[in-house]
């Protein structure tokens, strides 16, 4: 399967035009995860932004990490297929991945996109830049709001403490 026929299932990239299709796979690269094997770390730098073109990552949180003591270690928090994307936090601010990645299926197919390079041609080709601009907050928005569902959910049915 092509890189231009994986964006295009990819809701970032909505109504861009073939030849923007074309542009952005010129600047991808592709790899194949195990079950289990971590994409990134939650906490560490990013500068990619993933699409799956086959399989399952799950998007994992060490409570840990912000001083919770569990006995499990990281949880999974929502599990992605084809045609979505993650790592777009960190695409946009340049700061610490909010969360990680773990594949959860065999022969994970990833596309990678590296921010720089997207951002070079964001600013050379502004009508793509805004499509993706728009569509990445489209899909942020889309994700916060199920993770407000998420936390409405524990404080409506977890027992008090």
């Amino acid at each position: 399967m092509s890189f231009i026929t994986i964006l295009k299932q990819a809701d970032i990239f909505y109504e861009l035009t073939n030849t923007q299709l074309e542009l952005v796979a010129s600047i991808c690269t592709d790899k194949t995860y195990q079950s289990g094997e971590m994409i990134f770390e939650e906490n560490t730098p990013g500068s990619q932004l993933y699409v799956i073109a086959n399989g399952e990552v799950e998007i994992v949180v060490n409570p840990a990490l912000v001083g919770k003591d569990t006995q499990g270690g990281a949880f999974a928090i929502a599990t992605l297929r084809r045609g979505q994307s993650f790592g777009e936090v960190s695409l946009v601010d340049e700061g610490l991945r909010s969360a990680g990645a773990r594949c959860a299926a065999q022969d994970t197919r990833l596309i990678i996109i590296p921010r720089d390079k997207l951002m070079l041609l964001c600013d050379t080709y502004p009508q793509l830049g805004y499509r993706l601009m728009r569509n990445l907050a489209a899909d942020l928005a889309m994700k916060i709001r199920h993770t407000d569902l998420q936390v409405r959910e524990q404080l409506t049915w977890a027992p008090r403490q």
